[in-house]
């Protein structure tokens, strides 16, 4: 779906916001790599793609970022912090818990992988599995915060969250300031968001979603959050059945296009970026890959792509061999 952005309103954070995020997460994290690949390779007549590699992040992903910003801003109470996750966000917060001894406590749903939950075991949070979903998790992480009084990380609907993801943002423009255009995968929308508000409308920013959970798709089509399906090969990393609250101006103001994508074109991706480039991206971090390989999003000519590999918590490579 494309759409026209509005040059009104001032987004819920700021580039200064997101450059003083970055100077106190900086100490924490990894400055992830850029690579340039021949679309060749992928049997794509597509030029050089830029590939920001997000996936060799401190705990998998992304999501680190938010994680440490949240925990280096806010006070934190003697109960400690809770957080709510799909399974990337609970190991970010477990991990950067773990770094700044602080106690965790994590509820993630069933449907969440076993490289996940055994990445927060290993960071040494108190993990509780139950629900079918994220938005399961949610509530009884919110119930936990009532009777405990542990201070919440939410995994996208939280400024400092959004601001330590937007940092990606600019971490990437310092790399390769040449981008026409970036796809991100989106589930709740905060990393998304962070690098759109980041951006500001300077390059054009797409959001790639699974067909069975297209959350921002469908808050773009009803001008507000709504809930949406909540499913697919992605459904411990993009599938919170709505975006966020804090999230969805920002989008909608700098979010160009929402492109939807069968489970099919995700795992066809994954497999497409480990067989030529030996990554190892779970179908979160692969989506944004998905709508080039699967031909769902056809730049113009010359167009300067950027593709956010944003996750790699899987199992789906078997090394025993």
């Amino acid at each position: 779906m494309s759409r026209t952005i509005h040059e009104t309103e001032t987004p819920v954070i700021t580039r200064d916001q997101i450059q003083s995020a970055y100077a106190r997460i900086a100490p924490h994290i990894r400055r992830t790599p850029v690579i340039e690949v021949d679309s060749a390779d992928f049997s794509l007549n597509l030029g050089t793609l830029t590939l920001k590699l997000e996936l060799l992040q401190h705990a998998g992903s992304f999501k680190s970022r938010g994680a440490f910003n949240n925990l280096l801003t806010r006070t934190i109470p003697r109960a400690g912090v809770v957080a709510a996750s799909g399974g990337n966000h609970g190991a970010a917060v477990a991990f950067a818990a773990m770094k700044l001894g602080i106690s965790a406590k994590i509820f993630i749903p069933s449907v969440a992988s076993p490289a996940k939950i055994q990445q927060i075991q290993d960071y040494g949070a108190d993990l509780v599995v139950g629900g079918a979903l994220y938005a399961d998790a949610l509530a009884a992480s919110e119930a936990w915060v009532k009777t405990s009084g542990a201070l919440p990380i939410h995994a996208f609907d939280q400024v400092e969250t959004l601001q330590g993801q937007g940092t990606v943002g600019l971490e990437l423009e310092q790399q390769a300031s040449n981008l026409d255009t970036l796809l991100v995968s989106v589930g709740g929308g905060g990393l998304i968001a962070g690098i759109a508000a980041w951006y500001r409308g300077k390059i054009k920013i797409i959001g790639v979603e699974p067909e069975l959970a297209p959350t921002l798709a469908r808050a773009l089509e009803a001008g507000r959050p709504v809930d949406a399906e909540a499913g697919g090969i992605a459904a411990d990393s993009l599938a919170p059945r709505r975006v966020g609250d804090l999230v969805f101006p920002i989008a909608q103001k700098f979010v160009s296009e929402t492109i939807l994508l069968p489970d099919e074109a995700i795992r066809e991706a994954q497999r497409a970026l480990w067989k030529t480039l030996r990554i190892v991206a779970e179908p979160g971090g692969a989506a944004a890959f998905a709508a080039l390989n699967s031909r769902r999003y056809t730049p113009q000519p010359n167009e300067r792509i950027g593709i956010l590999i944003c996750g790699g918590n899987t199992t789906a490579v078997d090394f025993g061999n």
